[in-house]
């Protein structure tokens, strides 16, 4: 069972936006230790990665092929960073946003990986070239919750940057790539990544029996079936 403490304030972004009040009984799904001083913005509350599903990320990735650093190329407030930092792995953690890269940090600290994390506040769409790692995890903004309620996910028009932009560019450090995408994508775009003749694994992401997102493998991170 999930700890419920009435100890822990409403955080000052909660207590301004309604919408985000449901999130804030969801808090233990998104980080276990939540009480230990995790701190998210407005953003991070609707964008992290659950950890469960996080943490299942970490250890497909451990299990597929042998790797040292992995790029979270857009960190936001740490989520899957520090399920690849506890699974082992030298992680360099991006994003454009400084008060991000300030969360992130914290709640690295809070989970005891943050010496296995280099941050980087920048903009991966430059960044990319310069980097070296084994393994790229892709999570670009989805543009807000207002995702869910379209039909079809579109990673062309609807992320920013372009959702093939940020694949092609991810390909320049390495073919092991992982796409974590909304649950309504477009799949035939999402196979399109992988070019005429190539390969992706799909997986579907539950939680309580809901489907919450899917995550992409491409290259050496498809399992043998």
């Amino acid at each position: 069972a999930l700890p419920i403490s009435d100890t822990v304030p409403l955080p000052p972004e909660i207590v301004a936006d309604n919408v985000l009040a449901k999130y804030w009984g969801q808090r233990y799904r998104l980080f276990s230790r939540f009480d230990e001083g995790i701190k998210l913005d407005s953003e991070g509350w609707f964008s992290v990665t659950p950890e469960k599903i996080a943490e299942h990320i970490a250890n497909r990735i451990v299990q597929s092929i042998t790797c040292e650093i992995i790029v979270d190329a857009f960190c936001g407030v740490g989520g899957n960073a520090i399920q690849f930092a506890l699974a082992g792995k030298r992680v360099i953690a991006i994003d454009i946003d400084p008060v991000k890269i300030d969360l992130a940090q914290n709640n690295a600290e809070v989970y005891g990986v943050a010496e296995q994390i280099e941050f980087i506040c920048g903009d991966f769409m430059i960044l990319a070239s310069d980097i070296k790692a084994d393994v790229v995890f892709l999570s670009p903004p989805w543009g807000g919750p207002d995702y869910a309620n379209v039909e079809t996910f579109d990673i062309g028009t609807m992320m920013s940057p372009n959702g093939f932009d940020i694949f092609k560019l991810s390909k320049k450090i390495t073919d092991n790539i992982v796409y974590f995408l909304p649950r309504n994508s477009n799949f035939d775009q999402v196979a399109s990544l992988a070019g005429p003749g190539g390969k992706v694994e799909i997986e579907q992401n539950f939680l309580n029996s809901a489907l919450k997102t899917i995550t992409a493998y491409f290259d050496g991170l498809i399992r043998d079936t």
